[in-house]
């Protein structure tokens, strides 16, 4: 970029130049320079001053369609990235609620070994709250699957974009 940058500058100030010479040499009698004394030299020098003058423009050209890439790629990798964090977002709230309703299983589970410390024995309750509890982690195994393979899915597609940028 900064190379492309650098050589339109040189062409500018080189077309500078030359257009300076030009028309130094129509506004003038006699040439500004002793070596540049017939028609046959202008002629020469204003095709080289078109020539260098189409360069410069394909040159701006070349430069303003990596430019307009450049910006678009940004603006994908950033509406992916949004995206992503929304998604994340999302998750974290879905994990914490699944966390909240393990804290309560467990809860329920401990309070039945109380009970059944105690004499209290209702195997029903129990075995209520030991599937409960399982369930409850069945969820939040299945959950954090799910949330690892989006994400996965997410950022292979930018991983193989940056690849050949790094």
């Amino acid at each position: 970029m900064q190379e492309i940058a650098e050589l339109e500058r040189r062409i500018t100030a080189a077309l500078e130049r030359i257009g300076r010479g030009v028309e130094s040499l129509g506004g003038q009698g006699q040439p500004a320079m002793p070596a540049l004394a017939g028609d046959g030299d202008v002629a020469r020098l204003t095709e080289l001053l078109d020539e260098e003058r189409m360069a410069n423009a394909q040159l701006s050209e070349r430069l303003r369609v990596v430019r307009d890439k450049d910006g678009s790629d940004k603006a994908a990798l950033v509406a992916a990235r949004d995206a992503l964090q929304d998604q994340l977002g999302a998750q974290s709230d879905e994990l914490t609620r699944l966390r909240r309703s393990l804290d309560l299983v467990n809860g329920e589970l401990a309070d039945l070994r109380d009970l059944a410390e105690r004499g209290v024995v209702e195997p029903e309750h129990i075995n209520k709250a030991m599937l409960a509890e399982l369930e409850a982690l069945r969820s939040a195994r299945a959950s954090e699957a799910v949330e690892i393979a989006e994400i996965v899915a997410a950022l292979n597609p930018l991983i193989a974009e940056a690849r050949p940028h790094a």
